[in-house]
């Protein structure tokens, strides 16, 4: 490359990494080439984690295909096409896509699509986003611990103040609920409850906020993770909010960690905790609070009887001991979403088994029952996974075993397997992420 070429592909790096909108350009087999700044952003990868894996191979697309397979297959363009899926993160995200194939000589060569996020204005809904239909009330949190029982009692007394709340744990541990509750408990109620997600990628959102706000109405403003937003963000939001406060007007907020660590980190605005501090609530994650694992899972069974007739209604000891035994990293959602996977999966069954425990849970959570070999044979007398269920077990099973035989070492692991370390190393941070 001659330094003509070399100034040329600087500069098209730098405005390709610059734009406002995600790049993903992919060759004629659905392999990465281009991918921007803004759609790491957006997805959660890396280039050198895409570069050698199908688009398929990357995404759990729910209802919608790919835009990009689709143009890859017809040859024809994708517009204004919207797009929900899950990124690496498990995150769900929203994209509004322009997809168009690339041909050089009339022949197909690769497709590129390019994606505005739109994920946080999605999201910011005038009701709450809720997976019961019925309002979320304190008798419906589950509070066997004292630990929780000390975050209702000072939920109930924040409601009853109306200033500012602040709540402050893991993800998953159902900050969310207690929101919601707070705004029930309010009296007189106090009309709609809105939910702000906060994101840093969406220099519009404090300004969409103060368009769809009625100022003159009652209503509970939940802002979703706060520390998530950049700290302009976080800046206009704490002028919007200061200018908004109005004895009908009650806000709540929620943050991932500790404030004094966030603001030490610079990712908190200390203007905007302070705003919020006046009722600070902990929310203790679950392993610290196992009592709650049990009475949460008689609940679920109960409820989910009365809303799909199921017949689920218990777990074995052998599973209550593991439940009791793991640390739920996902916290109380990671449980939620365990009983879901396996409740729908079950026809008859009036128990949960071990054998009905997904088999990425038991590796997991479980060292003293490894996973063997045997378990991926499809047997007649045993009921057949889903199919990418079944893809995603083994594949943890042959990576973690391939490793094992390779005392641990990436470089002759990835030879051995056919496949770069970058690659190798993606797949196993996110088998550590699962654990």
């Amino acid at each position: 490359m001659d330094k003509i070429e070399k100034n040329l592909f600087l500069l098209y790096e730098f405005a390709v990494n610059r734009a406002g909108v995600g790049i993903h350009a992919v060759d004629k087999s659905g392999r990465t080439v281009i991918y921007n700044d803004k759609m790491k952003a957006i997805e959660g990868f890396e280039l050198e984690e895409v570069g050698d894996r199908s688009i398929l191979e990357l995404f759990n697309f729910d209802h919608e295909e790919s835009t990009l397979l689709k143009v890859l297959q017809s040859g024809v363009e994708q517009l204004n096409i919207k797009q929900t899926y899950w990124n690496r993160n498990g995150n769900e995200i929203t994209t509004i896509n322009d997809t168009y194939p690339v041909f050089h000589h009339e022949e197909l060569i690769g497709a590129v699509e390019i994606s505005r996020d739109v994920t946080a204005l999605e999201k910011f809904v005038l009701h709450p986003l809720r997976k019961n239909s019925s309002p979320v009330t304190f008798t419906q949190i589950i509070a066997a611990s004292e630990e929780m029982k000390t975050v209702i009692s000072t939920a109930q007394k924040a409601s009853s103040t109306k200033l500012p709340v602040l709540l402050i744990g893991e993800s998953g541990t159902g900050k969310d609920l207690i929101a919601e509750s707070i705004h029930n408990e309010l009296s007189p109620t106090n009309g709609p409850f809105y939910t702000l997600y906060c994101n840093r990628s969406d220099a519009a959102l404090i300004e969409k906020l103060d368009e769809d706000l009625n100022m003159s109405e009652a209503f509970t403003l939940f802002c979703e993770r706060i520390d998530l937003l950049s700290i302009s963000l976080q800046q206009n939001l704490y002028t919007f909010l200061k200018n908004s406060v109005q004895p009908s007007h009650q806000f709540i907020a929620s943050i991932g960690d500790d404030p004094v660590e966030l603001i030490a980190k610079g990712v908190l605005l200390k203007d905007l905790y302070y705003f919020f501090a006046s009722f600070t609530i902990r929310v203790s994650p679950l392993r610290k609070r196992k009592e709650d694992i049990m009475p949460f899972i008689d609940s679920y069974f109960a409820r989910r009887k009365e809303r799909f007739g199921s017949s689920l209604e218990a777990v074995t000891p052998e599973v209550e001991k593991l439940f009791l035994r793991y640390d739920w990293p996902g916290n109380m959602r990671e449980l939620e979403f365990l009983l879901d996977e396996v409740s729908s999966l079950a026809t008859t069954e009036a128990v949960i088994t071990y054998d009905m425990l997904p088999l990425h849970f038991r590796l997991k959570s479980d060292a003293d029952k490894p996973t063997q070999a045997v378990d991926f044979i499809v047997q007649p007398e045993k009921e057949l996974l889903p199919l990418d269920r079944y893809l995603k077990e083994a594949e943890e099973y042959y990576l973690q075993k391939a490793m094992k035989l390779h005392d641990e070492n990436i470089t002759k692991t990835a030879q051995a397997l056919g496949m770069s370390r970058q690659n190798l190393q993606y797949r196993l941070r996110k088998l550590k992420n699962r654990s």
